[in-house]
């Protein structure tokens, strides 16, 4: 990613690393995991009306969905990977966070129409063609975990990434239930085994869910990592040499991978003739080898330019 510069030419919020070149790779896997999900929806809605299941036919909304999520998240990739400008000075990279949002957020809603769906077959059974039911269920198992596979290295990318990859995982178990379903249903005929396997799948589907919408939510509100002790970094930064007092320190990320820091340093008393450059080095090499933080803006004074009742680093 390029910097901007100012009239003098000094650099501003470099960026030290690129993750451009994962986007080709993902994005070819995540059309083709589209595709591939759009046909076992097909399938799977089919044998549901053809057997009678239910438990089919709701298993196919919830690959519908997972293939909706997916083109989110490939539009998220390409679109987080947009290049800053005048009007976006950070890029796009927060589209990434924002559709891991919605994603997690329609898992919720899927958890809420698998309830549903369990009650209504609980209070009113449907008879199910179990020969039709279980090798369906086995084709969209499979197809799953084929599409899991595909993106296995990817899930710890992003936070688009993790909820794409979730949608999937919970798409097999939930093909996983159809099928155990439909094995306890041949031999026991016990219609609870639906209602407790779905909400089962509710219950792992709710959990994952609520820690993406949490890291998300974080970052929207410019939330400091939770990886990052920000009192350790102030004191990291205070301790270096020629540093007199810390002020005005923000730690924050624009997307679930790269962190960013701001603050003011003030020259120690007895050497206000100390290279500020020198002390912008070493901190950033500070920063970076122990924390990871590779963007960052520090503001170097020889006397305290902010004051508690200014707006200078609020």
């Amino acid at each position: 990613m390029n910097s901007y510069r100012d009239e003098q030419g000094c650099a501003h919020g470099e960026v030290r690393h690129d993750h451009r070149s994962h986007a080709p790779a993902a994005g070819k896997k995540f059309i083709f995991v589209i595709f591939f999900n759009t046909a076992i929806t097909v399938a799977e809605y089919l044998g549901g009306l053809f057997s009678g299941s239910l438990a089919l036919i709701s298993d196919a909304g919830h690959n519908f969905s997972d293939v909706l999520a997916l083109m989110l998240g490939y539009a998220g990739e390409r679109v987080s990977d947009k290049e800053p400008d005048k009007k976006f000075s950070f890029g796009l990279k927060r589209f990434e966070v924002m559709v891991a949002l919605v994603n997690a957020l329609s898992l919720l809603g899927i958890g809420i129409y698998i309830v549903y769906e369990a009650a209504a077959r609980y209070m009113h059974p449907v008879p199910i063609n179990i020969g039709v039911m279980i090798p369906v269920g086995a084709i969209g198992l499979a197809g799953n975990l084929f599409s899991m596979l595909l993106l296995m290295k990817e899930r710890h990318h992003n936070l688009n990434m993790k909820a794409a990859f979730l949608h999937l995982f919970y798409d097999t178990v939930s093909s996983i239930a159809v099928i155990g379903a439909g094995i306890l249903l041949y031999y026991t005929g016990m219609l609870i085994v639906d209602l407790f396997v779905s909400i089962l799948i509710v219950a792992m589907i709710i959990g994952s869910s609520l820690s993406i919408i949490r890291e998300s939510m974080r970052i929207f509100l410019q939330g400091t990592p939770l990886h990052i002790n920000a009192d350790e970094v102030f004191r990291a930064i205070a301790g270096m040499e020629h540093v007199g007092s810390v002020h005005g320190l923000h730690i924050w990320s624009v997307n679930s991978s790269e962190v960013f820091l701001s603050c003011h340093i003030c020259v120690d008393g007895a050497e206000k003739e100390a290279d500020s450059d020198a002390i912008i080095r070493s901190v950033n090499s500070m920063l970076e080898d122990r924390y990871g933080i590779r963007h960052t803006t520090l503001q170097v004074e020889n006397i305290r330019i902010c004051t508690g009742s200014g707006p200078c680093c609020r």
